[in-house]
């Protein structure tokens, strides 16, 4: 794991590297025709989490998971002829896991090929703006890769300001087309074959499940005044394909052999949020979310979200943050040993359950004029950290770190 951060900083200083030197002294002005770098950042973080209810075996036990993800994030930008902004964006993250729960895919094994597990998922967006018309169209693609899942993802975006430049409308579409390895519980595995013989096989042992996700959102931003600005948010999303997973296991009342949960095969989402910004004078920001959730699947939920930035100096600030969800259950719910053999569908996710959750935290900025550690281009360092709490005892923390480079 050490290897892997380190290789994720050094991919990232042999970028910045390359191209830092590139960009103009004074760029306020400079509209350069050649692709110029604008910035970059590299985003680490660690998560840890503990709990009772692991869905893979079928609501009960160890929710222990822990997870390092690093992301390193290059910005491009250029001007064409007709004085149009084009501006690139590629991304490149890796992550890597260790699970409890999904150990017992597998638990006749010491510690299982599912034990743990590394994901890449790699971006690239381009966009160009055309200032006079106040106007900005977008497109990219993505990808998402580890041993038992593989996703591609594509998006369409346009934004319009108003005649005043006060409000903006913007749309977006997405899809995500994604495969998964189908991979049952060892004692669900058919006797005798080569998946059950060896552990867990290779990734081509597997027959393989799909799932698509489409979806658009549009928002509207406004200024209200020099203090106020809200935006209006809502989307739609669609999902049709193979929506469970099959090593989750359920336990029917009576039962001592498991069956995998049973989703339908589609899903519609219908958020909609709020979110309001105010500025009370120059050292403090308020900044509020609201959103309503519901689905087709009975589940409905709400969001409240609280940060308030506050400007120690003019180059550090502080963050405190909180964040209220509630959410029913969905239709088909229940814990371990409480469905029948008469449910048409069936899942013991405590994702999917009735709960209350907590996530609050603080974080930190510092912008110095000389650069972070005397490092002229390291021109920002934002460290965080958060602890979430679920009602069904589940709880997590996650620490991250954000250096920017300019």
């Amino acid at each position: 794991m050490k290897k892997i951060c380190l290789s994720v900083v050094g991919i990232f200083l042999t970028l910045f590297a390359s191209f830092a030197q590139t960009t103009p002294k004074d760029s306020t002005e400079y509209k350069s025709r050649k692709l110029t770098f604008e910035e970059a950042n590299l985003v680490s973080s660690y998560y840890r989490q503990d709990g009772d209810n692991a869905a893979v075996t079928g609501g009960i036990g160890s929710q222990k998971l822990s997870d390092i993800s690093n992301t390193i994030d290059v910005k491009f930008t250029k001007w064409d002829k007709k004085d149009r902004k084009h501006s690139f964006d590629l991304e490149v993250g890796i992550d890597h896991y260790t699970s409890a729960s999904s150990d017992k895919v597998n638990p006749q094994t010491i510690s299982s090929a599912s034990y743990s597990d590394t994901r890449l998922f790699p971006s690239l967006s381009w966009s160009v703006e055309n200032e006079k018309k106040g106007s900005t169209f977008g497109a990219g693609i993505s990808s998402s890769t580890e041993f038992d899942y593989q996703s591609f993802g594509v998006n369409l975006s346009f934004a319009q300001k108003t005649k005043n430049r006060s409000g903006e409308f913007s749309a977006k579409l997405q899809a995500y087309l994604d495969n998964m390895a189908y991979i049952l519980p060892v004692e669900l595995r058919p006797p005798g074959s080569v998946i059950n013989e060896d552990g867990e096989g290779s990734r081509s042992d597997y027959p393989s499940k799909s799932r698509n996700s489409f979806s658009g959102s549009l928002s509207y931003s406004q200024i209200i005044n020099e203090r106020l600005q809200i935006m209006f948010i809502a989307d739609l999303i669609y999902q049709q394909g193979y929506l469970g997973l099959p090593f989750h296991r359920v336990y029917f009342s009576g039962a001592t052999l498991p069956v995998i949960e049973n989703m339908p095969d589609t899903r519609m989402k219908i958020p909609i949020g709020f979110r309001a910004n105010y500025f009370m004078g120059d050292k403090v920001i308020i900044r509020g979310f609201y959103r309503y959730y519901s689905d087709d699947w009975g589940l409905s939920g709400h969001t409240i979200d609280l940060e308030t930035p506050v400007k120690i100096t003019p180059f550090l600030s502080i963050t405190p943050f909180y964040r209220y969800y509630t959410q029913t259950a969905v239709d088909f719910f229940a814990p371990y040993n409480k469905h029948t053999a008469a449910d048409q569908y069936y899942t013991s996710n405590y994702d999917l359950s009735k709960f209350n959750s907590n996530f609050y935290g603080a974080g930190f900025r510092i912008t110095p004029p000389k650069g972070v550690f005397g490092v002229k281009r390291l021109n920002m360092l934002e460290m965080r950290y958060g602890h979430y709490t679920r009602t069904n005892g589940m709880s997590s923390d996650i620490i991250s770190m954000n250096l920017k480079f300019k």
